[in-house]
C-alpha cells in the first residue's frame, strides 16, 4: 500500500476574482502565495497544510452534480448556517429539501451548497 495523504483540490474557474471572493468570505479561506508557477491560478489554504487551487478556465463549460463535491467540517454546524442565511446563500440538504440539514445514518449531520461555478461544498459536523 502507498502512504498517500491529501493534499489539495483544483477547481477550474470561470472568474477567478469572484470564486475567491466567494470562498474567503464564505468560508473565510485565506489566500496563499501559488509557489508552482507565475500562472493565475490563485490558491486558498484548506489549514493543515491542505489547499484549494482555483484555475481560471472563463471559456471552459463547468458541468456539476451533487454526487461530485468536496466536503469540510466543522464542530460549530449551526453558526456556519447561520452565517450562509447572512449571507444569503442557498442551502439544501442531500435530497435537495431547501434550508435542511440532513442526518445520515451515522448520525453526521450535513448541508450542501454551491459556489459561483456550480460546485457543490458539503458542510458537515464530522469532527473527530
Amino acid at each position: 500500500m502507498f502512504p498517500f495523504s491529501f493534499n489539495h483540490i483544483a477547481l477550474s474557474v470561470k472568474d477567478v476574482n469572484e470564486s475567491i471572493e466567494f470562498y474567503q468570505k464564505v468560508l473565510h479561506l485565506i489566500e496563499i502565495k501559488n509557489t508552482a508557477s507565475e500562472s493565475k491560478t490563485r490558491w486558498l489554504s484548506l489549514n493543515e497544510g491542505k489547499q484549494l487551487h482555483l484555475i481560471p478556465r472563463p471559456n471552459s463549460e463547468i458541468k456539476t452534480n451533487k454526487a461530485v463535491h468536496f466536503a469540510l467540517t466543522t464542530s460549530d454546524l449551526d453558526s456556519f448556517i447561520t452565517n450562509l442565511k447572512e449571507l444569503q446563500i442557498d442551502y439544501s440538504d442531500w435530497l435537495d429539501k431547501p434550508n435542511k440539514v440532513y442526518i445520515r445514518k451515522d448520525g453526521i449531520k450535513q448541508i450542501y451548497f454551491q459556489d459561483p461555478n456550480g460546485y457543490w461544498i458539503e458542510i458537515n459536523d464530522d469532527v473527530q
